[in-house]
This record gives C-alpha cells, structure tokens and sequence, in this order.
C-alpha cells in the first residue's frame, strides 16, 4: 500500500487556492515548532453574509502540510464562517482519503489556520465573537499536536 493516497498526491502536485492574497479579510498564521511546517491562510468574506467568497494559502512544508492546505481551502470557500469552523482535521484528513498517523498534525494546522483567519477577520471588522467557537476542542491530542 502506498504511503500517500491519491488525493493527497493530487493535491500536493497540483495545490489549489495557492497565493497571497493582498486584500484578505482575514490572514491566520499558524507553525507547529516540533515539524517545522508553517500555514499563513487568507479568506475574503462577503460582509452581508459572512460567505467566504475567496481563500488562498502559503504553506512552508512537507507534501501533507500543503495537501492539508490545499484541501481545507476547497472545503471552506463558498461557506459561511460558521460552517467553516465546524472544519475538523479529521474532515480534511478524510477528504484526502486518509493521512499516515504520523502526519496527522498537518491536517491539524489546516483547521487552526482557518480558525486563525477567521478569528482575524472579526477583530478586523469588530465583531464579537464567541472564543469558545475558535477554541480547538482537544479533538486533535491523539495526534501528538502541542496546544
């Protein structure tokens, strides 16, 4: 069996959504100091309905960090940032058809930056928010990820 599924070459080769992008909304930035890998993850969202409208991301590291990127990105936009938190790394990791255990922390770095860049755009635009709705539930412990 191979080490890495289809998807996840697929999105490796091939990432979509990848770029800065100047007028985000939203910029979160996030590292996990023990891999090295670091995701900075933009979104522009529509005031009137809080869709996220566009999403881009730069990602320093290894195939399953931008695979992780790259995915959690075409599973966000066109969501509302409601729907957007619900993102677990679990859904991202399933969407690529599976991540080796020991790469699961990728898929953890993509849902916290979507998280990051939400929790920048309502400090950005004022809005209170509920931080228990930006807070990693400890769903993601299992696989090591440092809090």
């Amino acid at each position: 069996m191979a080490l890495y599924s289809d998807k996840v070459m697929d999105h490796f080769q091939n990432p979509r959504n990848v770029g800065k992008m100047e007028d985000a909304d939203g910029v979160g930035e996030v590292g996990n100091a023990k891999c090295g890998d670091i995701m900075r993850m933009y979104i522009k969202v529509d005031p009137a309905t809080q869709v996220i409208t566009d999403v881009k991301f730069n990602t320093f590291g290894c195939g399953s960090a931008i695979a992780s990127s790259s995915m959690a990105t075409e599973m966000i936009k066109g969501k509302s940032i409601h729907e957007a938190l619900k993102l677990s790394n679990k859904a991202v990791a399933e969407a690529l058809d599976g991540l080796p255990a020991h790469k699961m922390h990728c898929s953890v770095l993509a849902e916290e930056a979507v998280r990051a860049a939400v929790k920048d755009y309502y400090d950005r635009t004022g809005q209170a928010y509920d931080p228990a709705e930006l807070a990693c539930d400890g769903h993601c412990e299992s696989c090591g990820h440092e809090h």
